[in-house]
């Protein structure tokens, strides 16, 4: 794993990380690059309500963690074997 970020990390996930046939993936490229552009460091799933984090929130903390976020923007991250349920998400609540 690099700690370099992919050229185009801040508004598109690796495709491995979101399908480009995902129902939802026009939405959830649009909560994420309003939540970066306004300095938020997640945004709520269209799908389960989970906080997600976002590249840019990523990218700053300066590391992959290996856990599978949707957004990871460092060269070389792939596709996770297993997901672990509760990793990296928390429910937001309604005024979030």
């Amino acid at each position: 794993m690099s700690d370099a970020l992919r050229a185009d990390h801040l508004y598109l996930p690796a495709p491995e990380r979101l399908s480009l046939q995902h129902p939802l993936r026009l939405e959830i490229l649009s909560r994420h690059r309003a939540a970066v552009e306004s300095g938020i460091p997640t945004y709520r799933d269209p799908a389960s309500g989970l906080a997600v984090l976002t590249a840019a929130f990523l990218a700053g903390r300066g590391y992959c963690c290996e856990s599978g976020c949707r957004h990871c923007p460092f060269v070389g991250a792939e596709a996770p074997t297993e997901l672990h349920a509760g990793e990296h998400t928390e429910v937001l609540t309604e005024d979030q």
